[in-house]
């Protein structure tokens, strides 16, 4: 574990020098931010727990933006340092390539959860300043922090995955890109629109819900979405999140990090120093 903590701090010290740590710090920062105080203003009319309106507000931020991060803070691990000639330098010394992966790992991942804990802190703030501690639940916040961390993991080991793979940093980040487009946008549409063309037929009953499940973003939405809202959701969503279960969703969204490491350790047994 030394080694591993070793190559952490180093890993620490190199996203502090390339700005990562303060980048995605102002990026949560500043979009909870807005989304805190642009969502405040209906949370009197409504009756609803401000603080409950602020996580459901940066809940469909996270989806978009923590795997963003995630994705932005592996694509170069392995193949960055392939460039530059510093991965042969590392496998001399005696470390296993576990230790190495484990150890960057641990360092981006305090990286992000760092920058959560700054967004996420922000709006607790500002809720607290405008409205007082009084009736006010933390739990969703919480909730909202550990869930949005297992996402940027699984995030993290699926660009540590393309970065062993792939030899040159310029082709990482387009496939990093490529497969956060997907994952966020695209799969979402194309599901939508197999929703529309079977018009609640047997892929609506059976196979969406565990397809929507089976996406870590998709997943984490579901468990973040706050049962207040579920009566104004669309059907099919408020549909997928009962027929998953909550054991469902929160085993998606815990398999994806330990399913994709373990892919991006036997695509790095493979890299050539």
């Amino acid at each position: 574990m030394l080694s591993v903590f070793t190559i952490a701090r180093q890993e620490l010290l190199l996203a502090r020098r390339n700005m990562w740590v303060a980048t995605s710090v102002i990026l949560m920062g500043l979009f909870t931010t807005v989304l805190t105080l642009a969502g405040d203003a209906p949370s009197g009319t409504l009756g609803v727990d401000p603080l409950l309106v602020a996580t459901t507000s940066i809940t469909t931020l996270s989806v978009y933006l923590v795997p963003l991060i995630g994705l932005l803070l592996s694509f170069d691990a392995i193949s960055g340092e392939s460039e530059r000639g510093t991965l042969a330098l590392s496998l001399t010394y005696p470390l296993s390539r576990g230790e190495i992966l484990l150890g960057k790992f641990l360092a981006h991942f305090l990286v992000l959860g760092f920058a959560i804990a700054v967004g996420l802190g922000l709006a607790a703030v500002l809720v607290i300043w405008k409205h007082g501690m009084e009736d006010l639940s933390f739990a969703p916040l919480l909730k909202l922090f550990v869930t949005a961390q297992a996402l940027g993991a699984a995030f993290l080991g699926l660009g540590y995955l393309v970065s062993a793979m792939v030899r040159q940093t310029g082709v990482a980040s387009g496939i990093v890109i490529i497969i956060w487009l997907v994952s966020v946008v695209l799969y979402d549409l194309a599901l939508l629109g197999a929703l529309v063309a079977d018009n609640g037929g047997s892929f609506t009953k059976n196979l969406f819900p565990f397809l929507l499940v089976a996406n870590p973003a998709d997943a984490f939405r579901l468990i973040n979405m706050p049962d207040v809202s579920v009566p104004v959701l669309s059907s099919g969503l408020g549909a997928a999140g009962g027929a998953s279960g909550l054991a469902g969703q929160v085993t998606s969204l815990l398999l994806w990090p330990f399913t994709t490491l373990f892919a991006a350790w036997l695509a790095l047994r493979k890299v050539e120093p």
